[in-house]
């Protein structure tokens, strides 16, 4: 599996029809509507998200290594 950007993990999101609740600091809040998880993403410049924490992320959001090419 490759490492994305947040910048770009949030794009995909977005597309799977979650919604950015908030902005708090350089972290952006995402929700889902009928879903009580949110999730948190890190907006760093354009840096990468280390492998664990993208995985962690793809878990919550229901999301597989093809929803990520």
């Amino acid at each position: 599996m490759k490492s994305i950007s947040g910048i770009e993990f949030a794009k995909i999101l977005e597309k799977h029809v979650w919604e950015l609740a908030r902005i708090q600091g350089s972290h952006h809040i995402y929700v889902k509507k009928g879903n009580i998880d949110r999730i948190s993403i890190p907006i760093h410049k354009n840096e990468d998200l280390k492998i664990g924490l993208l995985k962690h992320l793809m878990k919550i959001a229901n999301l597989s290594d093809k929803d990520i090419i």
